[in-house]
């Protein structure tokens, strides 16, 4: 039998009974887990993904590395159904996220956002009941996981609830839940617990500073437009309100026409001069696939029209050189300057869902 490497050796040290070895151990091999090198953590068996699951209950600093360990190796089918297929482990994650004091908490929003690739994991989110969290962290009033996530979401932006942690990962999370028909009505329906549709708290950042916040959000408004019945109400003024949010995002500087302008959404009229337009474009097509999705219908075509939609997708074409981009683009204006008269001209959006931002599993290399 050949010896142990030294990392190998470094890996059995995990388990020691003494906790200052288990955090020096843990720590060294967050180095050692991303790329090939990390097979070490997945032997036959994979003892140590079993071990670093326990160490994840361990002392908060050999928690913070165990759970980025995890991030690092879920995009492994293996490893991923192990994790998955834990249901304890599930609630352990809960426990800790929902924590103010828990310094890894944006590394359990990663790996629960990794674990979310597993078909079983937004099933068990949605119907995961925690209690309500302790007076001390009143985090929501609701008693249902998916409700403490996005309270956690909307409320810990800028490390309001816990200061280590922005919880903006979860917006990766969401998305991946939206992908699936009962995330779907969660997203678009309103809650019982304080009567407010969840899409409705998550639009406004999708112009937010954080990078991984707007991709996550706008993949979850996209995932979620497949819920045709839903339109309506998502963009009625009354209450989503959604089109403005994803409009702004589109827009730069570029001035319209009145005759344009002054039919467009209150909100994004008489933008300041130094108007920034997203900057990435992958989050740029994700926007315009959702325009796609609401032209599904001719009662929301007809509202795109008349709210001059087609301006200023006609302003992304001319300004963003990327050829997806252009290509959403063109299709969105081809729908919408068709004659509706003409039945040979009336075939569906081509969409396809996301599942958070297009990167596939999150790492922390």
């Amino acid at each position: 039998m050949a010896e142990p490497s030294p990392m190998e050796e470094l890996v059995g040290f995990l388990t020691s009974p003494r906790h200052e070895i288990r955090n020096i151990a843990c720590g060294t091999l967050v180095g050692y887990s991303t790329g090939p090198q990390n097979s070490i953590f997945k032997p036959p068996g994979l003892k140590p993904i079993k071990d670093l699951k326990i160490l994840v209950r361990d002392h908060p600093t050999t928690s913070e590395s165990a759970a980025t360990i995890l991030v690092n190796v879920s995009d492994d089918k293996a490893v991923l159904d192990l994790l998955a297929n834990d249901d304890s482990f599930l609630e352990l994650l809960f426990s800790l996220i929902t924590n103010p004091s828990y310094p890894g908490a944006d590394s359990i929003a990663m790996l629960l956002a990794n674990m979310a690739k597993h078909e079983s994991i937004p099933e068990k989110i949605l119907k995961l009941k925690r209690g309500k969290p302790k007076a001390e962290w009143k985090v929501s009033d609701s008693e249902n996981a998916m409700d403490q996530l996005m309270d956690l979401f909307v409320k810990g932006s800028g490390k309001t609830l816990n200061k280590n942690a922005n919880f903006d990962y979860l917006a990766y999370l969401f998305a991946d839940i939206a992908g699936h028909p009962d995330g779907r009505k969660h997203f678009t329906n309103a809650q019982a617990y304080d009567n407010v549709i969840p899409l409705t708290k998550m639009i406004v950042f999708t112009e937010h500073e954080s990078l991984v916040r707007r991709k996550g959000v706008a993949s979850t408004i996209k995932n979620s437009l497949f819920d045709i019945a839903s339109h309506p109400t998502l963009v009625s003024e009354s209450s989503v309100n959604l089109l403005p949010y994803i409009l702004l995002p589109l827009m730069g500087s570029e001035e319209y026409p009145e005759d344009e302008s002054l039919s467009m959404p209150a909100e994004v009229q008489l933008l300041p001069p130094d108007k920034k337009r997203e900057t990435d474009n992958s989050i740029i097509a994700t926007h315009l696939d959702s325009i796609v999705l609401l032209t599904t219908t001719r009662e929301i075509r007809d509202l795109l029209r008349e709210l001059q939609v087609y301006p200023i997708v006609r302003e992304v074409h001319l300004a963003v050189e990327d050829d997806d981009v252009r290509d959403i683009c063109e299709r969105i204006v081809n729908v919408l300057k068709r004659d509706e008269a003409d039945p040979s001209k009336l075939d569906g959006p081509r969409v396809q869902e996301l599942d958070d931002d297009d990167d596939g599993v999150i790492d922390l290399a």
